[in-house]
């Protein structure tokens, strides 16, 4: 069996490979592809097979998705572009005869509002309308994005959002990694939805609260505005639009659109996801070695 991930030069497809690999899958069975190849030499060296793809180059694809058994469609990162992208996918893995593609979804697709939920729900209905065999991984938000901010928040003494009092069910992308793997090695996926998300949510004025009990310094969330938390992220360096499509998210957080209650996450791990708690712990405890 041949196993593609795309994407496995960013940080979500490096994380799928390695579990497979934990996971016993013969290295010669993983296919590591993606732009910047570079990235997962070390990986070709472990005996991975390592091939350059560009979602907008459907010859890389082809060539990437040839005698392939399974494909882990990781969604792209150029927002605005992801639905031809994906489409190109999907039929490059069409035309490779491939049995299952695995697509990082984002939870809820079908019913949030969110800005940034379009190009997912309109690569889920490409999928539908191809004829191959598929599986959705509707993933929820990461606590990444939440520890990864950690500097800023102890510099300004905030979290700032505008989620309000709403509750989002982030979970650690090594679970979410996980999940995608052991997906990927069992039989009879096709046609399943999997709304992932963490065990317990939480609201930005309790991930202030553990990143102060982390730290030791006092931290608060500062609810704003959605047009002044887009001011901020630009002054921060974000591009306008892509500021907008973050702060239209943390409004989908205070409707609930990233609240998930399945259980399907930690079903696919056999056991509890990260707790925020950990997470935060971990990451502070880094800042400060650094």
């Amino acid at each position: 069996m041949t196993i593609v991930i795309t994407g496995a030069t960013g940080q979500l497809g490096r994380l799928v490979v390695e579990a497979l690999l934990d996971s016993g899958v013969p290295a010669e069975q993983i296919v590591a592809a993606g732009r910047s190849t570079g990235r997962i030499a070390d990986l070709g060296e472990r005996g991975v097979q390592v091939r350059s793809i560009d979602y907008s180059q459907p010859d890389s694809l082809r060539q990437a998705f040839a005698a392939a058994d399974k494909v882990l469609l990781v969604s792209g990162s150029e927002v605005g572009q992801r639905v031809e992208q994906h489409r190109n996918a999907v039929e490059a893995a069409k035309e490779a005869g491939v049995g299952l593609i695995a697509y990082t979804s984002i939870a809820n697709a079908d019913t949030t509002a969110m800005q940034l939920a379009a190009e997912h729900l309109a690569t889920e209905g490409i999928l539908r309308d191809s004829g191959v065999p598929f599986v959705l991984l509707r993933n929820g938000w990461y606590l990444e994005n939440y520890t990864g901010q950690l500097p800023v928040q102890l510099q300004h003494g905030a979290v700032l959002g505008s989620a309000g009092d709403g509750r989002v069910s982030a979970a650690a992308r090594a679970d979410y990694a996980a999940a995608a793997a052991a997906v990927l090695l069992r039989d009879g996926e096709a046609g399943k939805v999997y709304e992932l998300g963490g065990d317990e949510a939480f609201t930005l004025s309790e991930l202030a609260g553990e990143v102060s009990a982390a730290s030791g310094q006092d931290v608060t969330y500062r609810n704003l505005p959605a047009e002044q938390y887009t001011d901020v992220l630009v002054e921060a360096g974000l591009p306008e639009a892509y500021a907008a499509i973050l702060a239209d998210s943390d409004l989908g957080i205070a409707r609930g659109d990233l609240l998930v209650t399945t259980g399907d996450l930690s079903a696919l791990l056999g056991r509890p996801t990260t707790p925020l708690r950990e997470a935060v712990q971990a990451a502070a405890k880094s800042l400060q070695a650094s």
